[in-house]
């Protein structure tokens, strides 16, 4: 594919877009904000030298945020731009809020679009968290001389063949980088094998990333909820009301997840312990209903997070419909198995409940995170489970088991113990390319 087709094919999605906008908009009303800086249009102003930083999502933002809080020590004179794709990526950037920080969307890839927002921010340098290559934003960047890096790089071997089959396309993006610092050794290959130059591998930024100082004091509170009677202050004690997570879980695992409990809970011997509580973290906000829809046609006793205050005994599935709580959710838990592994998703960031010492599983698709998760589970601080029965299975050992979790907690420890230092990698690579302090 030739990128004028490639725009060709923008160009003809251009009036559904803010269709697009607004239907997301009915369950994350910030798609409906700023939505002028879609297509290039900003009020905001930078001065300076301007460092910008994409990070589409929540995610990237969260992986993102150490490397940002050194370049605003580092370089006091710089603005940071700071620019994200989704909601939830947006509204967990506004924690750097401030004078030297801008916030805006990064607009649609169309010519025009992207000529505008270089042109009104005029960044010395661009930093493009992760997977995040667009070949009309490069293009656009290589001709006003603007140097465009990957950090935290990383394309999996699916994704890589993906790419292959719009080789001209690809080679053409990739190719304009103008440097790539990637997770490990086999994603700097892949980045290479697409015609990225000057790529170093630094590690993977999460490994990095810290448990923010509200987490704990609020998983204990949520705990409480749970289990007012027996309450401790230190959420990672085991309570004797068992409590696993399912988070980040995407379309059609909830389902699974659902009739396995169901089946188990009327085994003469289920797995899980007697007073489980099991608590589902929908991905996507624009799912919580749908969700909802499946508790109830399952008969599942629930509540809604949203809606709930001290949890009533007698249920067994809260459903996490809130925002920005999921590493709450992970540190109130026991266990926990992360989504959008049981079905070829990819899988999520497993290293969130593993840095809280969290008894952690994975589906068996986890090619997003192939690398890092192999590498846990070797180390001992995940387990892999083929499918939502065994999930159910792994999990009520786990529940069941205290000496099991704790001797994950400790290989948790050690596995994140030796992978950290990737900023400091990073940064060695970075501080050069950027503006002077």
């Amino acid at each position: 594919m030739t990128r004028r087709l490639y725009t060709a094919l923008w160009w003809a999605a251009l009036p559904l877009l803010p269709m697009r906008l607004w239907w997301r908009g009915r369950r994350e009303p910030g798609y409906r904000t700023h939505v002028a800086e879609r297509f290039g249009r900003y009020r905001a102003k930078t001065d300076g030298d301007v460092v910008w930083v994409h990070a589409v999502s929540l995610g990237e933002t969260r992986a993102a945020a150490p490397l940002i809080a050194r370049i605003l020590r580092e370089r006091p004179r710089a603005t940071l731009l700071l620019t994200h794709m989704t909601a939830t990526g947006r509204a967990s950037g506004a924690a750097f809020a401030g004078p030297r920080v801008v916030q805006t969307w990064l607009p649609y890839d169309l010519p025009f679009a992207v000529e505008r927002f270089l042109a009104h921010f005029r960044p010395r340098i661009g930093l493009l968290m992760e997977t995040e290559v667009w070949p009309n934003l490069l293009a656009a960047a290589r001709r006003h001389a603007i140097p465009v890096v990957l950090i935290n790089g990383r394309l999996s071997a699916r994704s890589a063949r993906r790419y292959a089959r719009v080789a001209g396309l690809a080679r053409e993006a990739f190719g304009s980088l103008a440097g790539a610092a990637a997770q490990s050794a086999a994603d700097a290959d892949r980045l290479r094998a697409l015609g990225t130059g000057a790529v170093t591998v630094a590690g993977n930024l999460k490994f990095d990333q810290p448990i923010g100082d509200d987490v704990l004091p609020r998983a204990a509170r949520l705990r409480a909820l749970f289990d007012p009677a027996r309450a401790s202050p230190d959420a990672r004690t085991p309570r004797p009301r068992p409590i696993w997570v399912a988070a980040s879980t995407r379309d059609g695992e909830e389902a699974l997840l659902l009739d396995a409990l169901v089946q188990d809970a009327a085994q003469p011997a289920p797995a899980m312990p007697p007073a489980t509580l099991t608590i589902i973290v929908p991905r996507h906000p624009q799912r919580f209903a749908a969700v909802e829809g499946l508790l109830r046609e399952r008969g599942v006793r629930y509540a809604r997070r949203s809606t709930m205050g001290t949890l009533p005994v007698d249920v067994d599935v809260l459903l996490g419909d809130s925002m920005g709580e999921l590493p709450v959710y992970y540190a109130a838990a026991d266990a926990a198995l992360v989504g959008g592994s049981l079905l070829p998703f990819g899988g999520q960031n497993l290293l969130e409940p593993i840095a809280l010492g969290v008894a952690t599983l994975v589906g068996p698709h986890t090619f997003n995170f192939a690398e890092t998760a192999s590498q846990a589970i070797a180390a001992g601080a995940a387990r892999r489970v083929s499918d939502a029965a065994g999930a159910v299975q792994a999990a009520g050992a786990l529940l069941r088991d205290p000496d099991a979790r704790a001797a994950m907690r400790a290989a948790s420890a050690a596995f994140l113990d030796v992978h950290r230092g990737a900023l400091d990698r990073l940064w060695a690579w970075l501080a050069p390319q950027l503006p002077d302090a």
